[in-house]
């Protein structure tokens, strides 16, 4: 990887410093007390987590004083690194100027500066902003332009596909049915799952389904919903030109191209917005995850065609108390200012790259394991030996790396580390990478 340009020095390029057996006494007695006061969120089973104290870079710091190096970024939101430099300068700026203001009635300076820059990365000129406070919000947003737009109620989802979990985005869960089903009868019942291609044989297969859907005499879709890279579905990248060719489908029959670029977008695939590039003219774009350089922020970006069926006679909005709250809309210009004056995106790509190429051979010889993704957005699919990817998480932890899993069965091994993390880093955690994936699967 040393062809690799390195971003600006910044803290937070250190390797792993372990005191003690992650999880340490502190973590496990501040869990005792997160398990007592924080609502339960699936099956009961005991937890190896840590508790993050400080971070830095790509960097973690646990209450028990261990360092991490971090893998996974907070599931990818924080692409320029913990507390960037930047960022902390706009975060204490804007804090000093305004905390608040009144959403559309009364916008703020940063807000407004804001729109202008997301619109510009549309691939349509003159197109408009609505922004939110997570990715579900805009994928909500941009599920109500869709019916707004062509007042039609139908979506086409992926199988294995996340959007979030409100009621808008959840309808359109593919991930796993449990997510969706206590709430069943509270969500939109027309919404058809499609395989995602994972290969040009399963791309073709899934273009004809989606024809035949669109060109049903009783058709009622109005949007397909995509993830240009599949994510929290195990990082799965579909076959060159297959997003095009989507948008094609979608418009031949009057239907929208929902492109959800909250993992995806902002460098962390390789490229500002994944689906453009490879060739695809969305109309509506989601925005979210490292918008806001670690603060709560997403978008959604539309063509002003669309976006203007929001204006009608009576009265209908897409708004919240902290939407495009100032601070979070200003580190978010820190954050599009430090994507391109670092020349992340770029880096992403070719650094990623490389890691994949380095990682996939290091674990060749090992049967029936798989290395895919795009940018910075890695997955290490172990599907065929059951509960491996759990295990090497764990592993890893062991080692002082701090990474994720994904697919509907947690079989897959997911690396986003910040776009910044140093080479020195990624070297290292190669090792420990591939240590623990043999470790897990032998």
């Amino acid at each position: 990887m040393s062809s690799i340009d390195e971003p600006s020095q910044q803290p937070g390029a250190e390797l792993p410093r372990l005191v003690t057996r992650p999880p340490g006494e502190h973590s496990r007695t501040f869990l005792l007390r997160h398990r007592h006061a924080a609502a339960p969120m699936g099956p009961a089973k005991a937890t190896g987590g840590i508790v993050y104290a400080t971070a830095t870079g790509a960097n973690v710091t646990d209450v028990d004083g261990n360092r991490y190096v971090d893998l996974a970024a907070g599931f990818g939101a924080e692409l320029v690194g913990h507390g960037h430099p930047a960022v902390r300068r706009a975060l204490a700026l804007q804090s000093e100027r305004l905390l608040h203001a009144l959403g559309d009635v009364h916008p703020s300076d940063a807000k407004i500066a804001l729109c202008g820059r997301l619109a510009a990365l549309h691939p349509e000129p003159d197109a408009q902003v609505l922004v939110g406070q997570s990715g579900s919000d805009a994928v909500s947003a941009a599920l109500k332009t869709a019916v707004l737009k062509t007042n039609k109620t139908g979506v086409i989802a992926c199988a294995g596909a996340y959007h979030g979990l409100g009621y808008g985005p959840l309808s359109a869960c593919g991930l796993r049915p449990s997510y969706r089903e206590p709430f069943a009868a509270q969500l939109n019942p027309h919404v058809t799952f499609v395989a995602y291609p994972d290969a040009l044989e399963r791309a073709a297969a899934v273009l004809g389904e989606i024809a035949r859907l669109l060109g049903a005499l009783e058709s009622d879709v109005g949007a397909i919903l995509i993830e240009p890279v599949l994510g929290r579905g195990g990082v799965v990248v579909p076959p060159p030109g297959f997003l095009a060719e989507l948008g094609r489908l979608a418009h031949e029959h009057g239907a929208l191209l929902i492109a959800d670029e909250i993992w995806t977008g902002l460098g962390r695939s390789g490229a500002w917005l994944r689906s453009v590039a490879d060739g695809a003219r969305p109309d509506l774009i989601c925005l979210g995850k490292g918008l806001g350089g670690g603060l709560p922020l997403s978008a959604l970006v539309g063509r002003r065609s669309v976006m203007a069926a929001w204006r009608r006679a009576e009265e209908v909005v897409e708004t919240s108390t902290f939407a495009g709250a100032p601070v979070a809309c200003a580190t978010a210009l820190a954050t599009l200012d430090a994507l391109g004056r670092e020349k992340l995106v770029e880096r992403s790509a070719r650094l990623g790259a490389a890691w994949l190429e380095e990682l996939a051979a290091a674990l060749r010889g090992v049967e029936r394991v798989a290395v895919r993704g795009a940018g910075l957005m890695l997955g290490i699919d172990l599907g065929a030996h059951s509960g491996a990817a759990g295990a090497a998480v764990r592993s890893l932890l062991e080692r002082g790396y701090i990474a994720t899993t994904g697919g509907g069965a947690r079989e897959v091994v997911v690396l986003t580390p910040p776009l910044t993390i140093a080479e020195a880093q990624l070297e290292a955690a190669t090792g420990a990478v591939v240590e623990a994936v043999r470790e897990s699967v032998g």
